[in-house]
């Protein structure tokens, strides 16, 4: 921290061309250099650890993650400058207690150690004044916000009209119309009416638009029966790996350990004598079954209760036995036999494996050569006779995941590949690599009726199917508006109570609830779902429970979870209109001097 800061020092004076040390300013309060250069480290770090990719400035740029380090810096000394216009300050007793009750100051025996503070303070890169400067800031930042935003409260209408949207229930009955029920099947349609229809949907059989394109490649899969693996290789590997191969005989088991042999011994009595169970035994120490849960253990790893705890039956309770912990009981719940593969029946995966990685190793070796050879004006059919790989095509679109086509990095090259970019030499997440060359693209057509006649027939089909149905559910409906039971009319009625919009319905539509849920009281409808239509009848509508602990719970959430958002959002207007008549200043080169010294 030291050299950063004596290398923002001089950066300052040597790459500015002056003193520099601020990169911009908001009504004469300024952004200093290093505040901006550790503000912006800060958001590099949180990105790398949000996503696990560590970026650089340039990146960092297009995402406008330094934009959003600047305006947030910016946005601070806005409102910094609005308190101390308003005169709102910390004052020196507050200020000491705070700095006080920072352990980072405080020495060995809790108390403030002046020597701590200096050398804090030295290795964040700021001095005493500075530091206090920034603590003033900061409490008159925070009683400014408290100012604006104290008070504010959404109104508990707000959040009873939401519980009451949510809580409110339906209590429905559903009958299912299927082509059992139908008076006549469905009849067998000649070509005629295939192709009529066929040119009336034209847009549900059409092929996609693909991209034509040429490819080598070469996997450790095309390689492995070439690959030499020698047997003392292999016996090397079985050995490393002997804990998989070969398991000792193990038990599932589970202990409980007591404070002393007297407890031990009457709660075994207790169990033999049927007054107590193991699990009533772990319960009435406060504990659940899973913290006494010890897996699958060998006879090795018991030590002193080994013998005991294998000789027992499955289900059977042991003990007291000595342990490291003291007395305890165990319960077996398990055997697990002894697990032995020889290295004669271990040896047919061991050469896959042992191969496969050799044939990866081989193909990273040869990548240099074929970059080699793709830079000196190799075509892929050159590549493919005068290396490993081998040569193949496809006609690639959105959804196909066959052969190449599988690999999530291919989809993303052959999607972006231009027919002016040169072949070069990709890699795949399972050590195969690959080029490709894009020869055209072709726009989506309608398949010919010859190749979709039969999804056109059982599109045809089910449309008809459905039709028919629809037209039975017509006449049950009309049986039902004159009067007669959704449960007279044959079918089998499923009938669901207290049903809420967020509740899940099988074998229904996805937006099933929400038509439900504008029915009203009574009211019947038919849905087509699938190859099949289901008759909807509204039972009953009850509001939401207001006096529930469920309810009353969620409104205290809700009413504090829009209070907070209203508060944040009077509080962003709030800056952003000091903001929109601030004097605000910012140095661009003194921002790209900051970045260049960034990677």
């Amino acid at each position: 921290m030291g050299l950063l800061i004596f290398g923002l020092g001089g950066f300052g004076i040597t790459n500015l061309g002056g003193n520099v040390q601020t990169v911009g300013s908001v009504n004469g309060k300024s952004v200093e250099v290093d505040q901006y250069y550790r503000a912006l480290q800060q958001q590099l770090s949180a990105f790398e650890a949000q996503t696990g990719q560590r970026i650089g400035i340039a990146q960092a740029q297009q995402f406008g993650l330094d934009q959003q380090v600047l305006s947030q810096l910016l946005n601070e000394r806005a409102l910094d400058a609005e308190a101390e216009r308003l005169g709102l300050s910390m004052g020196d007793e507050n200020l000491r207690e705070q700095i006080l009750s920072i352990a980072a100051f405080q020495g060995l025996d809790g108390n403030f150690d002046r020597d701590a503070y200096r050398f804090a303070l030295q290795n964040s890169g700021q001095n005493e004044s500075e530091f206090e400067d920034s603590l003033r800031e900061d409490a008159a930042r925070s009683l400014l916000q408290g100012a604006v935003v104290a008070g504010v409260e959404m109104p508990d209408t707000y959040a009873q009209t939401l519980i009451s949207y949510l809580g409110e229930q339906r209590s429905f009955s559903i009958a299912t119309l299927n082509e059992t029920h139908l008076d006549t099947p469905i009849a067998v349609a000649e070509d005629a009416e295939l192709r009529r229809y066929y040119d009336e949907n034209t847009d549900a059989f059409m092929r996609p638009a693909t991209r034509e394109i040429t490819y080598a490649w070469l996997t450790p899969a095309m390689l492995i029966d070439s690959v030499e693996v020698d047997d003392a290789a292999l016996r090397a590997e079985y050995d490393a790996r002997d804990a998989e191969f070969n398991q000792p005989e193990r038990r599932l088991v589970e202990r409980l350990v007591f404070g002393d042999d007297a407890e031990a011994t009457a709660a075994i009595e207790a169990v033999n004598a049927g007054d107590q169970s193991f699990e009533t035994l772990v319960e009435a120490r406060g504990l659940q079954l899973s913290d006494v849960d010890m897996g699958d253990v060998t006879l090795a790893s018991l030590g002193a209760a080994s013998e005991a705890v294998f000789a027992a039956e499955v289900g059977a309770v042991v003990g007291p036995l000595p342990t490291d912990l003291g007395p305890a009981l165990f319960r077996v719940n398990g055997v697990l036999e002894a697990q032995n593969t020889s290295f004669e029946d271990a040896m047919p995966m061991l050469r896959d494996a042992l191969a496969a990685d050799r044939a990866r190793r081989v193909i990273d070796a040869q990548i240099n050569d074929v970059d080699d050879l793709l830079a000196g004006g190799a075509t892929l059919e050159e590549l493919a006779q005068e290396t490993d790989l081998v040569l193949d095509s496809l006609s690639y679109h959105a959804g196909l995941n066959t052969g190449i086509a599988g690999y999530a990095d291919f989809q993303n090259v052959a999607q972006q590949v231009t027919d002016s970019d040169f072949p070069q030499i990709e890699t795949l997440e399972d050590g195969s690599i690959y080029a490709l060359r894009l020869e055209g693209e072709t726009e989506a057509a309608p398949a010919p009726f010859d190749e979709v006649k039969d999804a056109v027939a059982a599109a045809w089909r089910n449309d008809a199917l459905i039709a028919a149905l629809n037209a039975k559910a017509e006449t049950l409906l009309a049986k039902m508006a004159a009067g007669a039971d959704i449960v007279t009319l044959g079918l089998v009625v499923v009938q669901e109570t207290d049903v809420t919009r967020g509740s899940f319905v099988p074998d229904t539509p996805q937006d099933f609830l929400q038509t439900v849920f504008e029915m009203t009281l009574g009211e019947e409808q038919s849905l087509a779902f699938d190859d099949q239509v289901l008759i909807v009848e509204l039972d009953a509508i009850t509001a939401a429970d207001d006096q529930s602990d469920e309810n009353n719970a969620l409104l205290t959430i809700i009413g504090q979870q829009v209070s907070q958002a209203l508060a944040q959002d009077i509080f962003q207007a709030f800056g952003r209109s000091i903001m929109s008549n601030a004097d605000i200043e910012v140095d661009q080169h003194a921002l790209n001097a900051v970045h260049a010294q960034l990677p």
